[in-house]
Order: C-alpha cells, then sequence, then structure tokens
C-alpha cells in the first residue's frame, strides 16, 4: 500500500489548505500570565547575555589556541571536535536568542552575535530571520513554516546528512553565490520582502570575500589550519545544533495553533542549558517570544501548570520521539499526543486534516 507523502512545499497545495483552514497568521493559544509579571520577563537586561558572551567567546578562543598548538598531533582531534562544536554548533541558540533581538538591551550587540553566529552556521542572516519569522507565526503548519526540519513520513536521509550541514549548509553556499550576482532564489522569494532583498546581496558578496580570504591566507602561510578554523566549524560542529534542534517539535502535532500541542520543553543540566542557551524551555519561547532566554525558567514556572509535563531529561525526550519517527514510516498519520492539563476556555486549536 503506497504512503500518502503530504506537499511540504511552500507553494504548494497544503499551502492553499492552510490559507482555507485559516491557519495561516492565525491566533495562538497562550497561557494566562499576569500583565505585570509578563512585562516584568519581559525585561531586557544586559549582564546575563554579557557574561555568557564572555565565556562563550573564552571558549572559543581557547579551544581555538589548543587547536593551534595540537595541531598535527592525536590531541588535535579532540581539541578540533570540540572547537568545531562550540563555533559551528552552539552558534545554533546564539543565532536564535540574539536574531530575536531581546537577549540584550543594545541593538547593535544583538546584531553583531547574530551576524557572527550566521557566519558560523551558513545561514545568511537576513533570509534566516524572514524564514524564522515565519516559522514563529506559523510553527510547524504544513506548507508554510520553512523550518520543519524533517516531513511525515520522516527522511532518515536527510536527518543523517543534517548531521554534518551537508543539505542546507551545501544548498547555503551554492545560494550565496547565486545572491551574490543579485538574483533572487526559492522558497526564499516566498517569505524575504522585496526591499530587504539589497541586505541578501551585500551580506552574500561579503560572505565570499571572507570566504577567498581565508583561502588567500592558508595559501599564503602554507598551512590548512585557516581554513579548518573558520570554514569547517559549520560542517563538523552542526551535530550539536541538530542534537538540540530535533527535540523542539519532532514527532509531535503539526497543524495545530497551540504550542503544548506542536513544541516540547526538555528539562536539561547546567552544561547543556548553557550550550543550548535555555532554548530548551520551546514551549514557553514560542508562546512568548519576547521572554529573553534568561527569564525563561521563571516563564517555565508561571505557565507549567497549564502545559503538559515537560520532558525530564534529553534521553526521555529521544526516547519519545524517535520510535515515533520508525512508525510514522508506516504510518505518516501518527504523532505523539500530548495530554493537556484542561481544555482551552475557546476553540483555538485547528485540528489537523483527517
Amino acid at each position: 500500500m503506497a504512503i500518502a507523502r503530504r506537499d511540504y512545499s511552500l507553494n504548494g497545495e497544503e499551502t492553499r489548505r492552510a490559507w482555507e483552514k485559516g491557519l495561516v497568521s492565525a491566533d495562538w493559544y497562550q497561557s494566562p500570565v499576569p500583565r505585570a509579571r509578563l512585562k516584568e520577563l519581559m525585561k531586557r537586561r544586559n549582564f546575563p547575555a554579557l557574561w555568557h558572551l564572555f565565556l562563550w567567546f573564552a571558549l572559543i578562543a581557547g579551544l581555538g589556541v589548543l587547536t593551534w598548538f595540537t595541531w598535527g598531533t592525536w590531541w588535535m582531534v579532540p581539541v578540533y571536535f570540540a572547537y568545531c562544536t562550540i563555533l559551528g554548533g552552539s552558534s545554533d541558540p546564539r543565532w536564535h536568542e540574539f536574531g530575536h533581538g531581546t537577549a540584550t538591551a543594545i541593538p547593535w550587540l544583538n546584531d553583531a552575535v547574530y551576524n557572527f553566529a550566521s557566519f558560523f552556521l551558513l545561514r545568511e542572516p537576513t533570509i534566516w530571520r524572514w524564514s524564522h519569522t515565519r516559522h514563529h507565526t506559523d510553527t510547524i503548519i504544513v506548507g508554510r513554516d520553512p523550518e520543519i526540519i524533517t516531513p511525515r513520513p520522516p527522511n532518515f536521509r536527510s536527518l543523517l546528512f543534517a548531521a554534518f550541514n551537508l543539505n542546507i549548509g551545501v544548498k547555503a553556499i551554492r545560494h550565496v553565490f547565486i545572491h551574490a550576482c543579485g538574483k533572487k532564489t526559492f522558497p526564499e522569494e516566498d517569505f524575504v520582502p522585496e526591499s530587504e532583498w539589497w541586505r541578501v546581496y551585500l551580506a552574500a558578496r561579503v560572505w565570499i570575500a571572507i570566504w577567498f580570504g581565508v583561502i588567500a591566507l592558508a595559501i599564503a602561510t602554507g598551512s590548512v589550519l585557516p581554513i579548518a578554523l573558520v570554514l569547517v566549524p559549520p560542517f563538523v560542529g552542526f551535530w550539536i545544533a541538530l542534537f538540540f534542534g530535533v527535540t523542539q517539535h519532532l514527532a509531535l502535532a503539526d497543524d495545530v495553533l497551540d504550542h503544548r500541542l506542536c513544541t516540547r520543553t526538555v528539562y536539561m543540566n547546567p552544561v547543556l542549558r548553557f550550550l543550548y542557551l535555555n532554548m530548551n524551555y520551546h514551549v514557553e519561547h514560542h508562546m512568548f517570544p519576547l521572554v529573553p532566554y534568561h527569564a525563561l525558567p521563571k516563564l517555565h514556572e508561571e505557565i507549567k501548570a497549564d502545559c503538559p509535563p515537560p520532558c525530564p531529561s534529553v534521553w526521555a525526550a529521544y526516547r519519545e520521539l524517535v520510535p515515533t519517527l520508525f512508525k510514522q514510516r508506516r504510518d505518516p498519520e501518527l504523532w505523539i499526543h500530548k495530554e493537556l492539563p484542561q481544555a482551552p476556555a475557546e476553540a483555538k486549536v485547528a485540528a489537523a486534516a483527517e
């Protein structure tokens, strides 16, 4: 029996159905939080992010120096892998939080960190800023959300390639050269406003200049170290971005208007929370995206009684989602049904298509 596959493109039949079902730019359920308390939680503070950035950049610099000194020895392997992981993988939550503009009260610093992280993730900053805006507006709405990691039934080959950024990253390099020539690409053209494309073209040209500058430095010094330190981390280190990323929405419901059903909060230890920048509180982040990362644990305490129980660990999240992904190969209509503490007061949950 042939398995029916839905169209996950941004201009296909599912896009039309999303509009017809009222799922596009719709009103989402929000847990009740007193206005004064929410205002307090939304306050942007500089110290938490500045201290965090100091530690993060110190870690990158330290591992970079150790890579330099251990280059050519066996010690280089674990040190360089750790360097790539921190720079090319844990840049993902920094890209995310500073891209939201909530990490600090200093706009230029938010933008600087966002652009730095974008470069080491191979995510064109303007395109991904608008892509992520769409992701928050139409979270896991098939035919609308450009950031769905894998369809139902899941594409395991794509997930394997994604562990080393060999799908989106390689595609991004190709698109950078296209954009540097002043040409648009799809699906980005679907969600990037016309007025923003000059930024896309400019960033692409700057990136290419940096890439060729690094290659020229490697040739001039007779060493591949510049390439290893700058151009390789987006591939070798991306595994941790996927390791965290699949816990966010994978194997949960799609085409619903309640983040409690399509998003997963996972308890993590302090080390993982540092690397992930508190994005493990993902239901909270999606429900109230203007709350800074450092306030998400407090927000969690405010709304946890109105949400499904969080996964108690990363291991528990994987035990929940991995078997479901394998079952979805035979039954794409299968997903993890989260039990809500109580039914929403209003009919704000759109049922998935039968």
